[in-house]
């Protein structure tokens, strides 16, 4: 919504940055994918739909060398080919990066148990090292990392608590 009729750039060139310019079609003016290589890690479906896509302009072989805004707030950025070092200003008004995922996780490290790569561990169903405690979605799910997946396992977490409570207050009688 914030980003209706407006231009923005996604950076990336695997499925979630295919899937992330796809969708922001629906509503930004206009989406330039932009991806620092000119062959993409994305699977075969996913890039054609960019290609295909009338909205989408993709630029290969550039990189972000500065962003440009007044007060907090994005205008633009400057891109350069790293073959010929040749500059262009892009203006957009949002900028999405989906150049990897890595968990915002390391606040827990002391509270419940990880992986190796940062993500919470899971247990019984959806909860964690720690009674009590649930984890669900993009820090839990190394291979998806989809919105449906964490609404999902959202679901799942809330269903899991209920239960456990239940046990709680039945041991208490």
């Amino acid at each position: 919504y914030l980003f209706r009729d407006k231009p923005v750039v996604v950076i990336g060139g695997g499925d979630s940055a295919m899937e992330e310019a796809n969708f922001l079609t629906r509503f930004a003016s206009k989406v330039t994918l932009i991806h620092r290589r000119d062959t993409f890690k994305a699977s075969k479906v996913m890039l054609q739909r960019v290609m295909e896509n009338d909205k989408i302009e993709v630029l290969t072989h550039r990189r972000v060398v500065r962003w440009h805004g007044t007060g907090g707030v994005l205008e633009g950025l400057t891109l350069e080919d790293p073959r010929d070092k040749t500059v262009q200003d892009i203006e957009c008004d949002g900028a999405f990066i989906a150049i990897g995922h890595q968990p915002n996780t390391n606040f827990l490290k002391e509270q419940v148990a990880l992986t190796d790569k940062g993500y919470i561990r899971q247990y019984s169903h959806t909860m964690t090292s720690k009674p009590g405690v649930f984890a669900c979605g993009d820090v839990t799910d190394e291979r998806y990392k989809q919105a449906i997946t964490a609404a999902g396992q959202g679901c799942q977490a809330a269903l899991d608590a209920e239960k456990w409570l239940e046990t709680l207050h039945s041991s208490e009688e």
